[in-house]
């Protein structure tokens, strides 16, 4: 994983309240290169992280690189923003999509002001330039139920958490997923339609408490977003079901160090979303001095990457597993 000075990765945390406000405080240095990030949600610490990246791959591209983090993970309030930085005439505009689709005629917008569009989390989104991966599609949502699958014994029943019904990526790693449960572990069961309530705490603390009432003999709560793992893991801990109940999803680990080690969550796989804010600023300085992003390019913490021109996707596969023997160093880093 890559690592940070910690008084750093300190420092830029403690500053990101001040970056959450739609309008954003961000100072425009003459000549420089503006490159605006809006996430699905601020003040949550997967984008905190991820704001530390962005404004450290700025200061050492000498480009202005900030963060927006709406109040609501709601796709109005994305709209509103990008249409705030199309009216500012940003350079390059990245995103996390809270809705895919919604956000179609703003990039189409943006693009017509000549303005270059980033997506992070959303590969088929339409009117982007480029859509950046830190994992595959497949790879991500196989490994989690590889590992849920493991902590089940390969049979019972489960759950399984999205972000949102309407966040694609979240959508894709369910649907490889559960893909690969049926080939593979046939004694295991979805009981039910995915739930979109993975970007809340308390929506997946009810829902949790809900399908145990629902389900007394249920088994397993895969959750792609990244409070899902933390809310099911607080019902699952509370009503004393953490050996009973496995809890499988990514997380920030210093919000589920607790669950980890009481085993309320069995365990997670993430990248390092510093990482992902550092690569979209070096993108995003990319396209706005004129170049092109080309197939097996070097990116710094990544190494070379896959590059489709044809779908516009820059992959890598830079997994993190998140368990008892990983978890106080990822704490420690900042994450």
């Amino acid at each position: 994983m890559t690592r940070i000075d910690r008084r750093q990765l300190l420092k830029g945390v403690a500053a990101a309240p001040a970056a959450l406000a739609l309008g954003g405080t961000a100072a425009f240095a003459q000549g420089k290169a503006q490159i605006a990030t809006v996430v699905k949600i601020g003040g949550i610490p997967w984008f905190n992280a991820m704001e530390v990246g962005i404004k450290k791959a700025g200061a050492e591209l000498g480009v202005e690189a900030w963060m927006i983090g709406p109040t609501q993970a709601d796709a109005a309030q994305q709209v509103r923003a990008v249409e705030d930085l199309i009216a500012r005439k940003v350079n390059v505009i990245c995103v996390v999509p809270n809705d895919a689709t919604a956000l179609e005629p703003v990039f189409k917008r943006a693009q017509e002001a000549g303005i270059k569009v980033i997506t992070h989390e959303s590969p088929d989104q339409k009117f982007n330039d480029w859509n950046i991966e830190l994992t595959t599609v497949q790879g991500f949502g196989e490994t989690h139920m590889e590992a849920l699958a493991k902590a089940m014994g390969g049979e019972g029943k489960y759950i399984l958490y999205v972000g949102s019904l309407t966040v694609p990526l979240h959508n894709k790693w369910a649907d490889a997923a559960v893909a690969l449960q049926k080939a593979k572990y046939p004694k295991m069961q979805l009981v039910t339609d995915r739930f979109g309530v993975a970007e809340s705490l308390d929506d997946s603390y009810k829902t949790a408490l809900d399908q145990m009432r629902a389900n007394p003999d249920l088994k397993g709560i895969l959750a792609f977003g990244s409070q899902g793992p933390i809310g099911a893991a607080r019902a699952v801990d509370e009503r004393g079901k953490a050996n009973a109940i496995a809890v499988v999803g990514p997380f920030s680990p210093g919000q589920g160090a607790k669950f980890i080690k009481s085993g309320a969550i069995r365990e997670g796989f993430i990248w390092n979303p510093m990482l992902a804010g550092e690569t979209i600023v070096r993108v995003g300085q990319l396209l706005a001095s004129g170049k092109k992003p080309t197939d097996g390019m070097e990116l710094p913490g990544l190494g070379k990457v896959s590059v489709n021109v044809e779908t516009r996707q820059i992959l890598a596969q830079k997994l993190q597993p998140i368990n008892k023997d990983t978890i106080d160093e990822l704490v420690k880093i900042g994450l």
